[in-house]
């Protein structure tokens, strides 16, 4: 009980020094909280909105996409609708009904305004049928009873200020057409962001299937009494063999969650680790605020042995603190948690993924996740403090008047860190001169660990060098205060390199990050500038082939030399050594060899779009052993079998198009149905000589009325490629941003816990005249000093780990190396700027003390 009193007495004694550390190990809590809660809340809003929508059981072609992803073809695989009188005769069925689903559409208003999410949720076009009021009820107006009419969703109305009277026009394959809004349907579940418009059966048939007699799905609800899964034996008795995939509401409910599922495993573990790596970076914070807590209480754990307490009774009420502060800093976390997944969830809503707040799900293993991780990181962190605490002498403690000097690091230490460096060095090596990628990623990652970690262990080692290295170039300037400055920051390398290593952990991942997405950004540049002869690329950016009426459109375009169709069409091919697997080949149209220039090993790629012939990748070809003049059998999906010579082999050494396999869209329409020949997924075109800027334009024109569809010349290209990988880093710079917030409170905190261990010397330097304004510019040069020190080890670190990664992307394809200094320079620049920053509050509190009352501390 002694122990627990003691350790109660200095933790509510040193509350405020604990606060900083309580801050770190809420932020972390708070964040793995706030992804476990987010993800959950996710979860149950599709679970509920499946649910919701699945009938009792489902009847659709076997063919059918389990993504719900655009058809190719552009329009959905279909039943004929005879096949719900067979449905309806199987005993145990209440009702079955027919049910028109297309995702390859487009809705638009008068000003060719995109009707549909902007955040890549589909817009879904069907017929409103009875299986739609267990999800919906209408609220407005009335079910469309006409080809002039139709009805929308609650939220897209709402979204995008559509009223009942309002004309839509709908782009299909088939064609565009119009219709007016004759009613609004609101989900009784939470729509995450779809946008869903209706019309009647036969309209829906006739416009988005091509013609009436058929179904993209049968939904069958049982009769009293009967189960799902009874119901779904006795409908595919009635059924037999055939194209058919029947699945029960639960069957349909878990494909559609394990469709959705991987999107959000990805996010979960991804801001999982980024919460992780807070934690890594609040461990450093801990453990220096318990050594300087343990430091400064030398004299009082000396006493406390000299009267009886043992070196277990002592650890253990160190330990107890740090329990302490792990238990407060996780309680509030996981509230905060909570809050977080609302803010995410109302930043959500904002880009059009709507999630209700009623569909908060807080798990209970949330809560103790949190807890558990914060308490045990905590305690783990304190422990070398409270080992260190146990381990003082009764009457060296009583002889110490001040705190122990940690000079220079222990020669252990040192070796330890210099061969781990050492050995991660090595590791990196190997990898950058693996020849595979599979090999040379896996000693990527164990040269980062192993350098991470060496760093973090020889860092007292660095201090001292780069420390002084940076003085002289920074702090000399300021005289005497910047003398003292780097004295103090000298002081105590351990501290230093601890401090210095939390900042170091964000920031290398920064910089290894911008030196890959860099990379990849350069890597694409020079491809496109090498590879790409066409002058304009049209694709919808969005998966949706390109409708007909946008491709004539195109066309008909004044200015242009030739337009390229461009298809993907799944086939399974059968080498000549036997060995089949299904794969993609790209049809298009011979101006493609102008359009991408290809490097041909062997052969001659324009032979390649002769009838009945095909190009392959090198890759491939060595995989089989292929050469130019054998042939490949290629069973076309939905279509005949074909015997095409290989008449060329191109070279995979590209980031365009690799691994491709071309043949002439003419040669693919005779062994493949008119209705099953894919879209064009993209389409390329040359302007004339000296047309380009006017071609543009009018392309542009063209495409208009199609607003789903982007037409982009190669300057568009790149910087739309830029932005994407720069939105990406952006995001990932957005979460690192938590591991630099706990790394900033880590130096908040040292300086601060630094000050009071420094009062007596303060108070004397202030008694021999150094000024306030000195005293305060000496700490916040201190400051900058430590975060100066970790930005430069935690930058060359990651350009470091970034060089290596790039190695391993040059074999994919992705050759050239970008260092970005301005984004290198503006960080370190930055991290000045972030210890001024660090140093404002426990600068305030030294320049306020009192000058005789800081003598006379013992």
């Amino acid at each position: 009980m002694s122990v627990l009193k003691t350790s109660m007495r200095n933790f509510l004694a040193h509350k405020g020094r604990m606060a900083l550390s309580a801050v770190a190990v809420l932020l972390s809590v708070a964040f793995v909280c706030g992804t476990l809660v987010f993800t959950d809340t996710m979860n149950t809003t599709f679970d509920k909105l499946f649910a919701a929508t699945s009938s009792d059981v489902t009847v659709s072609p076997k063919s059918a996409s389990d993504d719900g992803a655009p058809s190719r073809t552009g329009k959905p695989d279909a039943l004929p609708a005879s096949l719900i009188q067979r449905v309806e005769k199987a005993p145990g069925v209440g009702r079955a009904e027919g049910g028109v689903g297309s995702t390859s559409v487009t809705v638009v208003n008068a000003k060719n305004e995109n009707m549909g999410s902007s955040t890549g949720a589909p817009t879904i076009a069907g017929n409103w049928t009875d299986n739609d009021l267990k999800a919906m009820e209408i609220t407005s107006g009335h079910a469309p009873r006409g080809p002039t009419e139709m009805m929308v969703d609650a939220d897209t109305a709402d979204k995008h200020h559509l009223k009942i009277g309002d004309s839509l026009r709908t782009i299909a394959v088939t064609g565009d057409f119009t219709a007016e809004i004759t009613g609004i349907a609101t989900f009784k579940v939470t729509n995450p962001g779809a946008a869903i418009v209706y019309f009647d059966t036969a309209t829906a048939q006739k416009e988005l299937l091509g013609a009436t007699g058929q179904f993209t799905q049968i939904n069958v609800t049982a009769a009293s009494g009967v189960s799902d899964t009874r119901l779904k034996q006795n409908v595919a008795a009635a059924l037999g063999s055939g194209p058919y995939k029947l699945q029960t509401a639960k069957e349909a409910a878990d494909e559609s969650r394990d469709s959705v599922g991987s999107f959000l495993d990805v996010m979960k573990y991804a801001m999982l680790g980024f919460a992780g790596i807070a934690f890594l970076v609040g461990i450093f914070l801990i453990i220096n605020t318990f050594s300087m807590l343990v430091a400064q209480r030398t004299r009082e754990i000396g006493l406390m042995r000299a009267i009886g307490s043992s070196r277990k009774q002592v650890n253990r009420s160190v330990l107890l603190e740090a329990l302490l502060l792990g238990v407060f800093g996780s309680i509030l976390g996981v509230g905060a948690g909570v809050g977080l997944a609302v803010g995410l969830m109302k930043l959500m809503g904002s880009i059009g993924m709507e999630l209700s707040t009623g569909d908060l799900t807080v798990r209970w293993t949330t809560p103790v996740t949190g807890l558990v991780l914060g308490v045990v990181v905590t305690v783990v962190a304190a422990y070398v403090p409270a080992r260190r605490a146990g381990k003082i002498s009764p009457m060296a403690a009583l002889r110490d008047a001040g705190t122990p000097a940690d000079g220079k690091a222990g020669v252990v230490r040192a070796v330890i860190g210099l061969v781990l460096t050492g050995a991660g060095t090595a590791a990196l090596f190997a990898s950058a001169n693996s020849s595979k990628a599979a090999a040379g990623s896996g000693l990527l990652g164990l040269g980062v660990v192993l350098t991470l970690i060496g760093f973090v262990v020889v860092g007292p080692l660095l201090a001292g060098g780069v420390v002084r290295v940076i003085s002289a170039l920074v702090l000399r300037m300021f005289g005497p205060v910047g003398r003292m400055a780097e004295r103090n920051a000298l002081r105590n390398p351990r501290r230093t390199g601890a401090t210095g290593a939390a900042l170091m952990i964000g920031l290398a991942l920064v910089a290894c990050l911008s030196v890959v997405g860099s990379s990849m950004v350069a890597s694409a540049t020079s491809e496109l500038d090498k590879s790409v002869g066409a002058d304009f690329i049209v694709s919808s950016g969005t998966g949706q082939p390109i409708v007909p009426q946008a491709a004539d459109a195109l066309k008909r375009t004044p200015g242009i030399a030739h337009v390229t169709n461009y298809k993907s069409v799944d086939a399974k091919l059968t080498a000549p050594d036997g060995k089949a697997q299904n794969d993609q080949v790209t049809a298009a149209d011979p101006t493609y060899q102008q359009d991408l220039r290809r490097k041909t090993v062997d052969g001659d790629l324009a032979a390649a779009y002769g009838p009945n012939a095909m190009s392959l990748g090198d890759t491939y070809a060595k995989e089989h052993g292929i050469k130019t003049g054998d042939t490949m059998t290629v069973a076309f999906k939905g279509g005949a079998t074909a015997k095409l010579k290989v008449a060329a082999i191109t070279s995979d050494d590209t980031n365009v198009d690799k691994g491709a396999m071309y043949t002439n869209i003419t040669t693919v329409a005779k062994y493949l149905p008119a209705d099953k020949m894919p879209k064009n997924m993209l389409m390329f075109a040359k302007a004339e000589d000296g047309k380009a800027k006017d071609a543009y334009a009018s392309l542009k024109d063209a495409l208009k009325p199609y607003p789903q569809y982007k037409v982009q010349n190669q300057a568009d290209f790149k910087q739309d490629l830029k932005d994407q990988i720069g939105q990406l880093l952006n995001i990932v710079y957005g979460l690192l941003a938590l591991a630099i917030i706990v790394a900033v409170l880590g130096v908040v905190n040292t300086l601060a816990l630094s000050v009071v261990e420094r009062t007596r010397e303060i108070g004397l330097m202030r008694a021999i005249g150094l000024s306030r304004r000195q005293l305060r510019r000496m700490i916040r040069l201190e400051s900058v000093v430590i975060a100066l020190f970790g930005a430069l080890l935690g930058l060359g670190l990651g350009m470091g780990w970034g060089t290596t990664a790039q190695k391993l992307l040059a074999l994919e394809g992705m050759g050239v190396l970008e260092i970005p200094w301005p984004t290198i320079i503006t960080v370190f620049v930055a991290s000045a700027f972030v210890g001024l920053f660090a140093a404002l509050i426990p600068a305030f509190r030294a320049g306020r003390m009192n000058v005789l009352n800081a003598i006379a501390t013992d």
